[in-house]
């Protein structure tokens, strides 16, 4: 937190336009995020995304980050219906982007599957995760994205009765057998079932 109000102070007399001077506020808003004041990194960082809409507007990534910023911000304060309708955003710009084995994408896909999951929208996270799951493993079972992934369609799982563990939907991708590690974390969360 302490870095991030430094950032501010010091670029705080640049202009307006200045690089330096969004980064410091994007670089504040996400520290008060996570030192848990959410509610204040908010305002901060609903400017650092007008700032870049005004100032970075042919550059769609730095204007995905900060919708991304705002989005976990809202998650944070409780707001997940907000924070689904970025996230679906998101996740349409990078699919469309650079395709469904993508990084960014898939980790696009978890901020927005774990959004579906806090709605407790069981069904549609399930159907969403399904089609993306063949995609993780691109990434490797110890990516920290593949991780969270498979938390998420194990809390899906989990909380939907009319779905197991079973579905050979999901296991014919071999990703919920049991010889995969990644989801140790996950196993634990079917086990209280």
């Amino acid at each position: 937190l302490a870095l991030g109000w430094a950032c501010w102070k010091m670029y705080l007399v640049r202009p307006e336009s200045d690089q330096f001077r969004c980064l410091g506020m994007e670089t504040l808003g996400s520290a008060l995020r996570v030192d848990g004041q959410a509610a204040e990194a908010l305002p901060v960082l609903e400017a650092v995304l007008d700032l870049k809409r005004r100032y970075c507007e042919r550059d769609a990534d730095v204007i995905l980050t900060a919708q991304a910023n705002i989005a976990a911000c809202f998650s944070v304060l409780g707001r997940p219906d907000k924070a689904v309708v970025l996230h679906r955003d998101i996740h349409a710009r990078q699919l469309a982007k650079f395709g469904i084995s993508h990084e960014n994408t898939i980790h696009s896909g978890f901020n927005l599957a774990h959004s579906l999951n806090q709605l407790e929208l069981w069904d549609e996270s399930l159907t969403f995760m399904r089609n993306l799951l063949p995609a993780t493993r691109s990434l490797g079972a110890d990516h920290s994205s593949t991780l969270g992934f498979n938390q998420c369609l194990s809390e899906a799982l989990m909380n939907n009765p009319d779905r197991t563990r079973d579905d050979p939907s999901l296991n014919k991708h071999g990703t919920m057998s049991e010889q995969n590690p990644s989801l140790n974390t996950g196993d634990d969360l079917l086990e209280a079932v």
